[in-house]
Protein backbone atom coordinates (compact mmCIF):
# COMPACT_ATOMS: atom_id res chain seq x y z
CA UNK A 1 0.00 0.00 0.00
CA UNK A 2 2.61 2.56 0.85
CA UNK A 3 4.82 1.65 -2.31
CA UNK A 4 1.32 2.63 -4.39
CA UNK A 5 0.86 5.72 -2.62
CA UNK A 6 4.17 6.79 -3.87
CA UNK A 7 3.57 6.10 -7.30
CA UNK A 8 0.22 7.94 -6.96
CA UNK A 9 1.79 10.97 -5.23
CA UNK A 10 4.82 11.12 -7.89
CA UNK A 11 2.82 10.65 -10.62
CA UNK A 12 0.21 13.03 -9.34
CA UNK A 13 1.89 16.16 -10.91
CA UNK A 14 1.39 15.07 -14.39
CA UNK A 15 -2.21 14.92 -13.53
CA UNK A 16 -1.83 18.69 -12.44
CA UNK A 17 0.10 20.48 -14.78
CA UNK A 18 -2.29 20.73 -17.77
CA UNK A 19 -4.11 23.65 -19.89
CA UNK A 20 -5.73 26.21 -17.56
CA UNK A 21 -9.68 26.13 -16.54
CA UNK A 22 -11.36 28.30 -19.58
CA UNK A 23 -11.80 31.84 -17.68
CA UNK A 24 -15.06 33.01 -17.22
CA UNK A 25 -15.18 36.15 -19.46
CA UNK A 26 -16.85 36.44 -23.11
CA UNK A 27 -14.19 36.26 -25.86
CA UNK A 28 -14.46 36.93 -29.18
CA UNK A 29 -12.28 35.65 -32.31
CA UNK A 30 -11.13 37.75 -35.40
CA UNK A 31 -9.57 36.42 -38.73
CA UNK A 32 -6.13 38.43 -38.82
CA UNK A 33 -5.31 39.08 -42.48
CA UNK A 34 -1.89 37.65 -42.01
CA UNK A 35 -3.29 34.53 -40.55
CA UNK A 36 -4.40 33.19 -37.61
CA UNK A 37 -7.12 34.67 -35.17
CA UNK A 38 -7.10 37.42 -32.52
CA UNK A 39 -8.66 36.38 -29.99
CA UNK A 40 -10.43 39.25 -27.67
CA UNK A 41 -10.78 38.70 -23.84
CA UNK A 42 -13.17 41.22 -22.19
CA UNK A 43 -12.62 41.72 -18.86
CA UNK A 44 -14.31 44.52 -17.00
CA UNK A 45 -14.50 48.05 -17.69
CA UNK A 46 -11.45 49.22 -19.13
CA UNK A 47 -9.37 45.80 -18.76
CA UNK A 48 -9.35 43.32 -21.79
CA UNK A 49 -6.38 40.81 -22.73
CA UNK A 50 -5.62 40.00 -26.67
CA UNK A 51 -3.67 37.37 -27.91
CA UNK A 52 -2.37 35.80 -30.86
CA UNK A 53 -0.71 32.52 -31.38
CA UNK A 54 0.35 32.50 -27.84
CA UNK A 55 1.47 36.20 -27.96
CA UNK A 56 -0.50 37.51 -24.37
CA UNK A 57 -1.46 41.49 -24.33
CA UNK A 58 -2.91 42.75 -21.28
CA UNK A 59 -4.37 46.43 -21.74
CA UNK A 60 -5.36 48.18 -18.23
CA UNK A 61 -5.44 45.02 -16.32
CA UNK A 62 -7.13 45.49 -13.04
CA UNK A 63 -7.65 43.50 -10.22
CA UNK A 64 -10.73 44.71 -8.32
CA UNK A 65 -13.31 46.97 -9.11
CA UNK A 66 -17.03 47.79 -8.73
CA UNK A 67 -17.00 44.53 -6.33
CA UNK A 68 -15.55 42.07 -9.15
CA UNK A 69 -12.11 40.26 -8.46
CA UNK A 70 -10.04 39.25 -10.94
CA UNK A 71 -7.80 36.65 -10.30
CA UNK A 72 -4.94 37.85 -12.83
CA UNK A 73 -2.76 34.37 -11.39
CA UNK A 74 -4.99 32.37 -13.61
CA UNK A 75 -4.43 34.25 -17.22
CA UNK A 76 -1.24 33.44 -19.16
CA UNK A 77 2.24 35.82 -18.29
CA UNK A 78 1.78 38.45 -20.22
CA UNK A 79 4.37 39.63 -23.08
CA UNK A 80 2.87 42.82 -23.57
CA UNK A 81 0.98 44.98 -20.43
CA UNK A 82 -0.41 48.25 -22.01
CA UNK A 83 -1.28 51.29 -19.76
CA UNK A 84 -3.58 54.20 -20.75
CA UNK A 85 -3.47 56.24 -17.67
CA UNK A 86 -2.83 56.53 -14.05
CA UNK A 87 -6.53 56.74 -12.68
CA UNK A 88 -7.06 53.14 -10.07
CA UNK A 89 -9.79 51.85 -12.52
CA UNK A 90 -7.16 51.54 -15.49
CA UNK A 91 -3.27 51.13 -13.28
CA UNK A 92 -3.20 48.19 -10.68
CA UNK A 93 0.28 47.55 -9.00
CA UNK A 94 -0.44 44.26 -8.07
CA UNK A 95 -2.36 42.90 -11.60
CA UNK A 96 1.11 44.36 -13.28
CA UNK A 97 3.13 42.34 -11.02
CA UNK A 98 0.83 39.24 -10.91
CA UNK A 99 1.19 39.29 -14.93
CA UNK A 100 4.60 39.94 -15.49
CA UNK A 101 7.36 37.38 -16.58
CA UNK A 102 11.21 37.95 -18.07
CA UNK A 103 10.68 39.79 -20.65
CA UNK A 104 7.43 41.21 -20.42
CA UNK A 105 7.28 44.63 -22.14
CA UNK A 106 5.17 47.28 -20.37
CA UNK A 107 3.78 50.61 -21.57
CA UNK A 108 2.96 53.63 -20.29
CA UNK A 109 2.70 57.30 -20.29
CA UNK A 110 4.81 59.24 -17.96
CA UNK A 111 2.80 59.72 -14.83
CA UNK A 112 1.61 55.98 -14.99
CA UNK A 113 5.11 55.26 -15.23
CA UNK A 114 6.03 57.38 -12.31
CA UNK A 115 3.19 55.33 -9.96
CA UNK A 116 4.29 52.07 -11.53
CA UNK A 117 7.91 52.61 -10.50
CA UNK A 118 8.95 50.87 -13.94
CA UNK A 119 8.33 50.47 -18.07
CA UNK A 120 9.02 52.23 -21.17
CA UNK A 121 7.30 56.11 -21.07
CA UNK A 122 5.54 56.71 -24.55
CA UNK A 123 4.13 59.34 -25.50
CA UNK A 124 1.49 60.44 -28.21
CA UNK A 125 2.63 60.03 -31.64
CA UNK A 126 5.38 56.87 -30.72
CA UNK A 127 5.00 53.33 -32.17
CA UNK A 128 6.68 50.38 -30.39
CA UNK A 129 7.64 47.49 -33.18
CA UNK A 130 7.06 45.06 -30.36
CA UNK A 131 7.57 41.28 -33.06
CA UNK A 132 7.03 40.96 -36.47
CA UNK A 133 3.53 40.36 -35.50
CA UNK A 134 2.55 42.89 -33.27
CA UNK A 135 2.64 47.12 -33.83
CA UNK A 136 1.90 49.84 -31.35
CA UNK A 137 0.89 53.26 -32.21
CA UNK A 138 0.22 55.71 -29.64
CA UNK A 139 -2.46 58.12 -29.70
CA UNK A 140 -3.71 61.09 -27.89
CA UNK A 141 -6.67 60.63 -24.98
CA UNK A 142 -8.51 63.54 -23.43
CA UNK A 143 -11.26 65.42 -22.23
CA UNK A 144 -12.45 68.34 -24.09
CA UNK A 145 -15.69 69.27 -22.42
CA UNK A 146 -14.64 72.79 -20.21
CA UNK A 147 -15.40 71.17 -16.71
CA UNK A 148 -14.36 67.61 -17.36
CA UNK A 149 -10.46 68.38 -18.80
CA UNK A 150 -9.78 67.99 -15.21
CA UNK A 151 -10.46 64.27 -15.36
CA UNK A 152 -8.17 63.67 -18.08
CA UNK A 153 -5.96 66.38 -19.46
CA UNK A 154 -4.37 66.84 -22.80
CA UNK A 155 -0.84 64.42 -22.41
CA UNK A 156 -1.89 63.24 -19.52
CA UNK A 157 -3.22 59.87 -20.69
CA UNK A 158 -3.18 57.79 -24.14
CA UNK A 159 -4.55 55.20 -26.74
CA UNK A 160 -3.62 52.74 -28.56
CA UNK A 161 -3.66 51.11 -32.08
CA UNK A 162 -2.78 47.62 -32.10
CA UNK A 163 -1.62 46.50 -35.22
CA UNK A 164 -1.91 42.47 -35.19
CA UNK A 165 -0.82 40.47 -37.64
CA UNK A 166 -2.50 43.23 -40.16
CA UNK A 167 -5.37 43.66 -37.33
CA UNK A 168 -6.04 46.77 -36.66
CA UNK A 169 -7.34 47.48 -33.14
CA UNK A 170 -7.83 50.35 -31.51
CA UNK A 171 -8.28 51.26 -27.78
CA UNK A 172 -9.43 54.59 -26.87
CA UNK A 173 -8.20 54.77 -23.21
CA UNK A 174 -10.55 57.37 -21.55
CA UNK A 175 -11.11 60.40 -24.07
CA UNK A 176 -13.93 62.40 -25.44
CA UNK A 177 -14.55 63.00 -28.91
CA UNK A 178 -11.41 64.62 -30.37
CA UNK A 179 -10.20 65.92 -33.36
CA UNK A 180 -6.87 64.09 -33.53
CA UNK A 181 -9.41 61.16 -34.41
CA UNK A 182 -10.59 62.25 -37.96
CA UNK A 183 -6.97 61.03 -38.93
CA UNK A 184 -7.72 57.35 -37.28
CA UNK A 185 -10.70 57.56 -40.48
CA UNK A 186 -7.58 56.49 -43.14
CA UNK A 187 -6.32 53.30 -40.46
CA UNK A 188 -9.12 51.22 -41.58
CA UNK A 189 -9.49 49.87 -38.34
CA UNK A 190 -11.10 46.44 -37.74
CA UNK A 191 -12.51 47.09 -34.12
CA UNK A 192 -12.74 50.06 -32.17
CA UNK A 193 -13.18 49.88 -28.26
CA UNK A 194 -14.48 53.63 -27.48
CA UNK A 195 -15.52 54.34 -23.89
CA UNK A 196 -18.82 55.64 -23.07
CA UNK A 197 -19.24 57.03 -19.36
CA UNK A 198 -20.24 60.06 -18.39
CA UNK A 199 -18.85 62.66 -16.90
CA UNK A 200 -15.53 61.38 -17.43
CA UNK A 201 -15.45 59.98 -21.06
CA UNK A 202 -18.13 60.09 -24.15
CA UNK A 203 -21.83 61.03 -24.06
CA UNK A 204 -23.86 58.38 -26.27
CA UNK A 205 -24.25 61.02 -28.90
CA UNK A 206 -20.39 61.58 -29.00
CA UNK A 207 -19.71 57.70 -29.14
CA UNK A 208 -21.86 57.99 -32.20
CA UNK A 209 -20.03 60.62 -33.71
CA UNK A 210 -16.47 59.30 -33.08
CA UNK A 211 -17.86 55.74 -34.67
CA UNK A 212 -18.87 57.66 -37.55
CA UNK A 213 -16.12 59.91 -37.85
CA UNK A 214 -13.49 56.70 -37.78
CA UNK A 215 -15.53 53.99 -39.27
CA UNK A 216 -14.41 50.99 -37.67
CA UNK A 217 -15.44 47.50 -39.29
CA UNK A 218 -16.62 46.62 -35.34
CA UNK A 219 -17.46 48.97 -32.54
CA UNK A 220 -16.84 47.90 -29.01
CA UNK A 221 -18.48 50.07 -26.29
CA UNK A 222 -16.78 50.14 -23.53
CA UNK A 223 -15.94 51.76 -19.80
CA UNK A 224 -19.11 52.22 -20.13
CA UNK A 225 -20.84 51.88 -16.34
CA UNK A 226 -24.47 52.21 -16.44
CA UNK A 227 -24.99 53.81 -19.95
CA UNK A 228 -27.52 52.49 -22.17
CA UNK A 229 -25.18 51.51 -24.55
CA UNK A 230 -27.52 49.63 -26.55
CA UNK A 231 -28.39 53.11 -27.63
CA UNK A 232 -25.44 52.83 -29.31
CA UNK A 233 -26.09 49.61 -31.81
CA UNK A 234 -29.55 51.13 -32.03
CA UNK A 235 -28.27 54.08 -33.85
CA UNK A 236 -25.34 52.47 -36.06
CA UNK A 237 -28.08 49.40 -36.78
CA UNK A 238 -28.33 50.81 -40.28
CA UNK A 239 -24.76 51.71 -40.91
CA UNK A 240 -21.62 49.49 -41.98
CA UNK A 241 -20.67 49.70 -38.51
CA UNK A 242 -21.38 46.45 -36.48
CA UNK A 243 -21.67 47.15 -33.33
CA UNK A 244 -21.18 44.53 -30.53
CA UNK A 245 -22.23 44.66 -26.43
CA UNK A 246 -19.91 43.10 -24.50
CA UNK A 247 -19.63 43.01 -20.78
CA UNK A 248 -17.63 45.86 -19.99
CA UNK A 249 -19.52 47.86 -17.30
Amino acid sequence: MKRILIILIAMFPFFSCGKKAALPYETDKIAAPEGGEVEIVFIKHGSLALNYKGFHIQIDPVSKQDGMTVDYSKFPKADLILVTHDHFDHLDPDAVKTLQKGGTRIILPRSSCEKLGFGEVVAEGDRIEVDEDVCVDVVPAYNTTEDHMKFHPKGYGVGYILTIAGLKVYVAGDTELIPEMAALADEKLDAAFLPVNQPYTMTVAQCLDAARLIRPRILYPYHYSDTPVRQVADSLADSSIEVRIRQMQ
